[in-house]
């Protein structure tokens, strides 16, 4: 988007682009399906960032949803929104928003060199003056525009060659950590119920005294722990914590609508209800059927009884295993599997007003290299393109 509009002001534009081909990260993006943008009013928007939200206003300002949206539709792509305001185009397929910034990248004159690999930037006297590739060819450029992404996915190309540049020549650069991330679980039973999703469960992460998140979502088992949305939102703030503090306790409510007393009484009127069945079938009733058997075998009850035969005892012990069933988080996936990257190049070195370094003239900033991170729901793709937009109207204009 930054060559883009770069080159649309009549600006010579190069684009120096890693791989044989562009666009590797972006066709992965929602699933291959690209959720390119949300629906939400702006104050709703920034409300889902979880750092660097108020730095965007600038950005946003100049180039928000409405544009968005416009600058694909004009150009003959469908979208469509979904729920919780995702937008996603019709054609369920991230090739088709490719396809409209390669056409757009052509209209506007940008040229692309493929299978570029940049060593680092060339600056004299506080200014940049081009950029020197991995072969040692130099390539003069009055103007820079720096977007190559975080470390997520490094496969590719998000390798943080960007990140060593910016440190290279003065920038402060906030540690890289994995952002919307999978959670890994020492618990042995995990495995057995992988694929599985509960949703409206509560989850909560502790260190056994103090209760760090608590939040109501849908939850997805995986071979080695936890995903899903309700994960993913909070995986940041776990994965600062779990460095810090180290593993943590996650206690899942199964039935968060119902307190003790209330979850005790409907087991019992279950139970009553359901005299001659197993107790197997009749917890069926209350949950996903492969967690049946984990759960009496952590509650210690026999799984071969009638439900007519439970004790009150026991009963109470069910109860206690559905209100909190627990797993021990000791680790994320690592940044290389994470959907994105959290921190980067720090905000105190940008100018929000045009991405351009404070440090070195003629230098900018956009996308997920800068120290800006959010929710899923379409969030950090419409940041990457308005900072990269307002680069590259600041950077020709400049």
């Amino acid at each position: 988007m930054a060559a883009i509009r770069a080159g649309q002001l009549q600006q010579e534009v190069t684009l120096l682009e890693k791989n044989p081909l562009a666009g590797k990260k972006l066709l992965l993006s929602g699933k291959g399906r690209c959720n390119l943008t949300n629906a939400a009013d702006l104050d709703l928007f920034l409300k889902r960032f979880f750092s660097g939200g108020q730095f965007l206003r600038d950005s946003f300002s100049l180039f928000f949803t409405r544009q968005l949206i416009d600058f694909f539709q004009s150009r003959g792509l469908r979208l469509k929104v979904e729920r919780q305001g995702r937008v996603f185009p019709v054609s369920d397929s991230s090739a088709s928003i490719l396809e409209v910034l390669k056409k757009a990248l052509k209209e506007a004159g940008v040229h692309i060199e493929y299978n570029c690999t940049v060593k680092e930037l060339t600056i004299t006297g506080g200014k940049v003056g081009g950029v020197v590739r991995k072969d040692g060819v130099g390539l003069g450029a009055d103007r820079v525009i720096l977007s190559t992404g975080g470390l997520s996915y490094a496969f590719t190309g998000s390798t943080g060659d960007g990140l060593r540049m910016a440190r290279a020549c003065g920038h402060r650069i906030v540690p890289a950590r994995p952002g919307l991330v999978p959670l890994k679980a020492s618990s042995k039973y995990v495995r057995s119920l992988q694929g599985l999703t509960l949703k409206n469960i509560r989850l909560t992460f502790s260190d056994g005294k103090k209760k760090i998140v608590s939040d109501i979502g849908e939850l997805l088992f995986t071979d080695s722990g936890i995903s899903g949305p309700l994960v993913l939102t909070h995986s940041g703030a776990i994965v600062d914590w779990l460095s810090k503090a180290g593993p943590l306790r996650c206690t899942i409510d199964l039935k968060p609508a119902l307190s003790f007393a209330q979850l005790d009484n409907r087991l019992l009127r279950e139970f009553s209800s359901n005299d001659r069945k197993s107790l197997k079938n009749t917890l069926q009733l209350l949950l996903p059927k492969r967690m049946v058997s984990l759960i009496l075998t952590l509650a210690a009850v026999c799984a071969d009884k009638k439900s007519n035969q439970v004790t009150a005892l026991e009963r109470k012990s069910l109860a206690s295993a559905l209100k909190a069933f627990r797993l021990d988080i000791v680790n994320a996936l690592p940044i290389e599997e994470a959907m994105i990257t959290r921190g980067g190049v720090s905000l105190k070195d940008i100018n929000p007003r045009t991405q351009e370094s404070r440090i070195v003239k003629g230098l900018y900033f956009a996308g997920e290299m800068i120290d800006v991170d959010a929710d899923t729901g379409g969030f950090n793709l419409q940041a990457a393109f308005s900072t990269g937009y307002l680069a590259g109207e600041s950077a020709a204009r400049s």
